[in-house]
């Protein structure tokens, strides 16, 4: 009779672990669905590639290495899932089974070597299995063989200037709009007086330094982060797919006004960004020389 009830005892026991993990996973379930909702609802009045209040994942991609970025995401997201339902599992069970009115007289056990091989060669394996895409990712993000158009972006404090070597080599700053001065529709530290502009659906080589502190040049939608430092020229690359305004921000703390280097980047057809180029050189200035405008307006005096 003893052993049929802690038999029952035992049932009753694992039954509640089950009821319990299964009003977990319930939970968590519920709880994704709710705010994804919800989610959903401000993506559809906010433009996609600006950042939006309670957002919970990345920007929409608009480049193959962001892409690859969110894969990378989700596919963690479901180890990370696992694990942690295992272990609430798990400690759930040794709090029901092993408590003390189950056990008056505790185990003095102190050494399980298939426990202790368990424990030591799986997060192993786990984090074999996460650093191979991994490492996929970072080589494929790091730079490109074959860019058709390259840019260079020093980081000032607190604002960047881009030079385009490939059409004129011309340079230009671009400093954040202030508040008062913002028109209908710019969004509030994003804003900049000068875009950077790129074509569409072409390999660009980003050539990344600083002129006094270290910088970040950053933009998520098409995940890339850079660090821009003090005479060093590191290397990135995108490729954007869709045409729109982008913006990013520094990303590495760089004084007082860290806040207040925003980038804005637009995303034009071939055909415009050959028309853009050609006002482009008559704009600005050149990195060997004073812009045109001021060239000429000497010549006159």
């Amino acid at each position: 009779m003893r052993r049929i009830l802690d038999r029952r005892t035992r049932l009753d026991q694992v039954g509640l672990v089950a009821r319990l993990g299964m009003g977990a996973v319930a939970f968590v379930a519920m709880l994704t669905v709710m705010l994804g909702g919800a989610v959903d609802a401000l993506a559809q009045q906010v433009p996609q590639q600006l950042p939006h209040a309670w957002g919970l994942n990345f920007q929409d991609a608009a480049s193959p290495v962001m892409r690859e970025v969110h894969n990378f995401h989700h596919m963690l997201m479901w180890v990370i899932t696992l694990i942690t339902i295992f272990v609430l599992a798990l400690l759930v069970y040794v709090m029901v089974r092993f408590r003390a009115s189950a056990n008056p007289v505790p185990s003095k056990t102190s050494h399980h070597t298939l426990v202790e091989v368990a424990w030591t060669v799986v997060p192993i394996l786990i984090l074999i299995v996460i650093a191979v895409p991994s490492f996929k990712l970072l080589y494929f993000g790091d730079k490109t063989k074959e860019a058709g158009l390259t840019i260079k972006a020093i980081g000032k404090q607190w604002f960047w200037s881009y030079e385009y070597p490939d059409n004129g080599n011309f340079t230009f700053d671009a400093i954040m709009v202030a508040e008062k001065d913002l028109k209908p529709g710019q969004p509030r530290l994003l804003e900049t007086d000068n875009t950077v502009v790129v074509p569409v659906d072409t390999n660009i080589r980003l050539l990344v330094t600083a002129a006094d502190v270290i910088h970040a040049w950053a933009m998520p939608a098409f995940g890339v982060k850079k660090d821009a430092v003090p005479g060093r020229l590191n290397e990135t690359w995108f490729r954007a797919e869709r045409e729109g305004l982008f913006y990013g921000q520094c990303s590495e703390i760089c004084g007082a006004y860290h806040g207040y280097m925003p980038i804005k980047l637009q995303v034009v057809s071939k055909e415009a960004y050959a028309k853009w180029a050609e006002e482009a050189k008559q704009k600005f200035a050149s990195v060997d020389g004073p812009s045109p405008r001021l060239a000429a307006a000497g010549a006159a005096q």
